[in-house]
């Protein structure tokens, strides 16, 4: 049986439904152009100019990116920052997800007691300011002042110590797992809301049947919750490959040591608008704004074009 509402909006004049559309959807539209979809255009157009030492600017084509993709000068700097930004990533999917995937399966048992409690101290870092969590870590882990290396002799680990943050084969690690305690729990809310959205019938027969606790989540509540994984997964790869400001904060501009920690974000700043090292160049900028956009866009694309549908077909 068609539903009312839509043939009260087929039989609707097509000039009172555009009229109705321009009112409820308009403003939306003109906000969303003027702060999002105008500045990516832009930025676009940028990226194709050059500017002479007297400040005229000339078209330029595709150069920037040939430029950003060849020469050493930029390409270098370019490619250390692409590989750490996917090893960024890769922690994160295999540290942070399966954690936040445990920690949700916990926390919705309905046996375990402070469910409510574990929830908040988990989740309290993620309202915490990054600049405040990079600015206590660095404090933390500091080998003059900071509170780790004493921890660590307490329990018998003192020889494990390290200046983690200043060694150029650690800094990156270390600060991906500092953005991992911080957000952790984001997937884990996320994936806890999916699970508790479960049928509880499936659960009983299953409890009936003779499975265990783990066997229940591992069998039954985790392939329900794959579109939520998948989710969480593509929410992790856009927020990496956007992240900038926890690295900032705790090796500031140049990403070091070394730029060691140099992610697209850091390098994208310090070509935009320059530092000790070098003049801001906006339309190389650009570039690599753009480059950005599109590693982003090829991701959200393969997640909505190729994982999405295969979990549909596995969902039917």
């Amino acid at each position: 049986m068609p539903d009312p509402t839509s043939q009260i909006v087929a039989s609707m004049p097509r000039a009172r439904l555009l009229g109705l559309m321009l009112f409820f959807l308009g403003p939306a539209v003109a906000i969303y152009t003027a702060i999002s979809i105008y500045p990516l255009l832009a930025t676009m157009g940028l990226a194709t100019y050059r500017v002479t030492p007297t400040g005229d600017s000339y078209f330029v084509g595709l150069a920037n990116f040939v430029t950003l993709l060849t020469d050493a000068v930029w390409s270098k700097p370019f490619w250390n920052a692409a590989w750490n930004n996917l090893k960024f990533f890769v922690v994160h999917m295999i540290v942070q997800n399966p954690i936040g995937i445990a920690l949700a399966g916990l926390l919705s048992l309905p046996q375990l007691a402070g469910r409510g409690f574990y929830r908040t101290v988990i989740f309290l870092p993620t309202m915490l300011s990054v600049v405040i969590v990079g600015f206590a870590w660095n404090l933390i882990l500091s080998p003059l002042w900071g509170v780790a290396e004493g921890a660590m002799k307490a329990v018998g680990l003192g020889a494990y110590f390290a200046p983690w943050l200043g060694l150029p084969s650690t800094a990156l690690g270390t600060i991906a797992l500092i953005s991992v305690w911080q957000f952790i729990g984001i997937p884990m809310m996320l994936i806890y809301a999916a699970l508790l959205n479960i049928p509880d019938e499936l659960v009983d027969a299953a409890r009936i049947d003779g499975l265990n606790a783990f066997r229940i989540f591992w069998h039954i509540k985790l392939p329900l919750v794959l579109p939520t994984i998948g989710l969480v997964s593509i929410l992790t790869f856009v927020g990496n490959f956007n992240a900038f400001d926890l690295i900032y904060s705790v090796k500031g501009a140049l990403a070091g040591p070394n730029f060691a920690t140099d992610i697209l974000g850091t390098f994208f700043y310090r070509a935009f608008f320059g530092n000790q090292l070098q003049v801001g160049d906006p339309n190389m900028g650009a570039a690599i704004a753009t480059v950005m956009f599109f590693i982003i866009l090829v991701g959200v694309c393969f997640y909505l074009f190729v994982v999405q549908r295969r979990m549909m077909r596995y969902a039917f």
